[in-house]
């Protein structure tokens, strides 16, 4: 039987204990101990394996934890290592990817709830010889919880500020040994904070946090921290002189976090999936770590899981679930004319030069629109191509699903700011029943101007077709009366656009044909024709539609005609 696919679970333990697939990235451990830091911080993008990897990291240094786990692994081969380091260190692991909340309140009983959770993991420390009375009331802070609910913590606020400091000093001297620190999704209270206008308060809170337990702290080894961005310096992590930052254009580490080709050919062959190679790169692959090309995990091991149960499913967006993508949607609202022109090209598989500034505050982001090409890239929304540019990359999307996330949110743009607008939405809808093709074409053209265009040279017409299809559809999704469907089967195939109005007996017929290098007289010809050939008039007549109008409609980058039957 072959090893289960580990959809969704990111601890190392787990995954090796209970025979799931691992993709090992144990050298990791070597690289960190080899090229020595006191607080290393990795930025990479959601889903790229950050969790795994400190999941992984606790799982070797910690105290009693079972070293079996590692056997057969990379890592298990470097013998000296292994017997130095493995199973020697207090750690103190905590994650804020749930740190945050609508208030400053919440998100700091979230905290409180975190750091006293953790802490809660160390209740030996009440009967510790090494332990004064005195610290032992210190641990006791770290872990009260409120009378009236006891789930929730309730340390004082100085105390949480502390709290990874005294929880270190604690560990420390009970075990004789200093202390390593993990801290997952740094930065995510952060962002949090700056959705919900709290910002200062966090930014403050998390200073303190991170100055008391990373700055001076001659309890800690090293720590690990990882987040999606790089926060400036300056706004956190003041006087922090002794932090070393890894992010996605470092050459270090680069093969660590995320799939390797090497690593996906494998996975697919495990599978019997070697077959489906072309689809995975086309859609997961094309992000550049360093001077590594990586995949996304999360992708490659949610399509494998689906394409084992069905060797010929379709790739599809996996990512787009696993956040609001709000950072996209700000980007487009915020896009000038030169920006959408960019955004357009990128769509279309170009790429386009712009400087890059990793080390932001939140603050930043809504200051210049220059500032969020920057998050975009931290982000994994966009990519670079290899550059001897410290600062200027040209920047591109990585692959067909986050260009599809591209699209769905352009599109949602372009319904609100159309929707903005209810009588000239109105005229143009109004003007398919009446077969006033003159208006119908000169409000298309003025839509398509005003949208961003969605074209890639590289797919067939019909797909370029699916572009300009998907903005009918979204100008007659308003229109309550209307009966809309689309790639209706009637007739003898599969019309665009079926519309019935039924108070009044009107049925309406649209295809939508790419007009190649402007020939949209033709492409009008073709629509109608089909339209005629196929018999899509069947099913408005069978339902009873007395007024059949049929519009043939070609499309060329921001122009179109239209033709009635």
């Amino acid at each position: 039987m072959k090893k289960k696919l580990p959809v969704g679970i990111d601890n190392f333990e787990k995954i090796i204990r209970e025979d799931f697939y691992y993709v090992d990235k144990t050298v990791l451990i070597t690289e960190l101990l080899s090229n020595w830091g006191k607080v290393n911080l990795f930025t990479r993008p959601r889903r790229f394996g950050k969790t795994l990897n400190m999941s992984m990291l606790q799982c070797f240094f910690e105290i009693g934890h079972d070293k079996k786990v590692f056997d057969g692994l990379n890592i298990s081969r470097e013998k000296e290592l292994c017997e130095q380091y493995m199973g020697q260190f207090p750690v103190i692991s905590i994650s804020l990817k749930d740190a945050g909340g609508m208030t400053f309140q919440a998100a700091l009983a979230s905290i409180r709830n975190i750091i006293g959770r953790e802490a809660l993991r160390f209740q030996f420390l009440l009967e510790s010889s090494s332990l004064s009375e005195e610290e032992k009331k210190m641990y006791t802070q770290l872990i009260k919880v409120d009378e009236k609910q006891n789930t929730i913590f309730s340390m004082p606020a100085d105390a949480l500020e502390a709290g990874l400091r005294t929880l270190s000093f604690l560990l420390s001297k009970h075990y004789d040994h200093r202390v390593l620190i993990l801290i997952d999704e740094y930065d995510v209270p952060l962002d949090k904070a700056f959705q919900n206008h709290y910002y200062p308060e966090m930014v403050s809170l998390i200073r303190n946090m991170f100055s008391m337990a990373l700055k001076g702290n001659d309890s800690l080894y090293f720590a690990v921290l990882t987040g999606c961005l790089r926060i400036s310096k300056e706004s956190i992590f003041t006087g922090l002189n002794n932090m070393k930052v890894l992010t996605v254009t470092d050459v270090r580490y680069d093969e660590y976090f995320g799939f390797t080709d090497g690593d996906v050919r494998k996975l697919l062959s495990y599978y019997d999936l070697s077959e489906r190679y072309e689809d995975v790169r086309e859609w997961y692959d094309g992000y550049l770590f360093g001077n590594v090309a990586v995949y996304c995990p999360w992708d490659v091991i949610s399509f494998c899981d689906e394409a084992c149960v069905n060797p010929s499913v379709k790739p599809k967006s996996y990512w787009i679930n696993t956040s609001s993508n709000s950072i996209v949607k700000r980007f487009i609202n915020k896009a000038t004319r030169k920006t959408q022109n960019e955004l357009e090209k990128l769509i279309a598989g170009e790429s386009v030069r712009k400087e890059i500034h990793q080390e932001l505050t939140y603050e930043d982001l809504d200051k210049s629109i220059d500032h969020l090409w920057s998050i975009l890239f931290t982000t994994g929304y966009l990519t670079r191509q290899e550059t001897d540019d410290e600062y200027e990359y040209l920047l591109r999307i990585p692959n067909q699903e986050i260009r599809q996330i591209f699209i769905i949110q352009i599109k949602e743009w372009f319904s609100e700011i159309t929707a903005k607008d209810m009588p000239a939405l109105n005229a143009f809808c109004t003007a398919f029943k009446k077969a006033d093709t003159e208006t119908i074409e000169a409000m298309f053209n003025a839509y398509l101007k005003k949208t961003i265009s969605i074209r890639d040279t590289s797919v067939p017409h019909s797909k370029k077709e699916n572009f300009y299809h998907g903005i009918l559809l979204g100008l007659f999704a308003h229109m309550d009366d209307w009966d809309v469907w689309s790639n209706a089967e009637s007739g003898d195939g599969y019309s665009d656009i079926l519309i019935e109005i039924e108070e009044e007996s009107i049925g309406i017929i649209i295809e939508v044909k790419y007009g190649e290098n402007g020939a949209l007289k033709t492409g009008c010809e073709e629509a109608l024709n089909q339209i005629e050939n196929r018999n899509y008039a069947e099913s408005l007549i069978d339902d009873g539609m007395t007024t059949i109008l049929k519009y043939g409609i070609a499309c060329y980058h921001k122009r179109c005609m239209v033709m009635l039957q």
